[in-house]
């Protein structure tokens, strides 16, 4: 038969405290109760395992047998309770992110420096991380919270992981500070995107939903674009911009400012990334995670505040 743990556990403390009684008391039960489970195991085990007297009870050497692995069992569920204390103490301070570069550069810094004032003692790790491998490193639990870029509408994700919404990101033009348009439009105006149908571009590899993005937003502008430089990076086709290669389509958030470039929003329809970051959906184990969430949000809404909206044409 499967042994219960229970009976284990009981004829060990009858064995340490000698009295049926006392038993009771470690138990929390009251004695006819601890009595009860006694003739239970007995019946079970068909054998006797009490012996009582006036002067409490002992054990037969079955009895002393079981309770040598009712010891066993109280330890375990001891070394257990240790554990599990360590392991929520551990938790209750671990916060693992992850975030693209642009994310990992402008929103996740600030709302760190934040959780270290509320938190001087979190245990945080933080991964540079392109936005397709963030939902296989929050399912497979390697990461706490994970900053993602969406060009186009949220995917389906699994019950177990949460989009929580950070940010609109408009894209914009960057062009060369002395180019033609920079100098027709004034700061804060907004072109169309069909007046660059005849410019040489800066485009995101073939391939990344950024590089589809700009594909398809010409498109709908009548166009296709001429792309002379491929990049995977923002920053390095604001570089290239910067050089005199051509125009780029960057992020608003990914903006760097790069010496010799200027930018201008584009005229709507605008394309955009939404910023989400994902979660466990129960983070209870990992308060952090709901903390830190509140820091990006607050972070992401301040960007976002300086942003001016530009005009409908342009």
């Amino acid at each position: 038969m499967l042994a219960d743990p229970g009976q284990l556990r009981l004829l060990a403390l009858i064995e340490e405290y000698g009295s049926l009684t006392s038993a009771a008391h470690a138990l929390r039960l009251t004695p006819a109760a601890v009595t009860q489970q006694v003739t239970r195991a007995e019946r079970d085990w068909q054998v006797p395992l009490v012996l009582r007297g006036p002067r409490g009870a002992t054990l037969t050497e079955a009895g002393a047998l079981l309770a040598h692995h009712g010891r066993t069992v109280d330890a375990a569920a001891e070394q257990a309770a240790t554990d599990m204390a360590a392991l929520l103490g551990h938790l209750s301070l671990r916060l693992r992110v992850g975030a693209f570069q642009a994310a990992a550069l402008h929103l996740v810094p600030p709302a760190l420096t934040a959780l270290r004032h509320r938190h001087p003692d979190a245990d945080v790790s933080v991964v540079d991380l392109v936005s397709a491998r963030a939902l296989g490193e929050i399912t497979a639990n390697r990461l706490d919270l994970a900053v993602v870029a969406f060009f186009g509408p949220t995917p389906e994700l699994p019950p177990r992981v949460r989009a929580h919404r950070l940010l609109h990101d408009p894209m914009v033009v960057v062009l060369p500070d002395d180019h033609p348009l920079a100098v027709d439009s004034p700061p804060g105006s907004a072109l169309r995107l069909e007046r660059l149908r005849d410019e040489s571009w800066v485009a995101i590899l073939a391939g990344h939903t950024a590089r589809e993005q700009l594909d398809r937003a010409a498109g709908d502008a009548g166009f296709r674009p001429r792309v002379r430089f491929e990049t995977e990076s923002y920053d390095v086709a604001q570089a290239l911009v910067g050089a005199g290669s051509g125009v780029a389509l960057v992020s608003r958030l990914a903006l760097t400012g790069t010496p010799g470039t200027t930018h201008r929003e584009l005229a709507r329809p605008r394309p955009y990334r939404e910023i989400h970051a994902l979660t466990q959906a129960d983070t209870t184990l990992t308060p952090l995670v709901e903390v830190f969430l509140g820091l990006l949000r607050d972070v992401a809404h301040e960007r976002a505040a300086t942003w001016q909206e530009p005009p409908a044409d342009g």
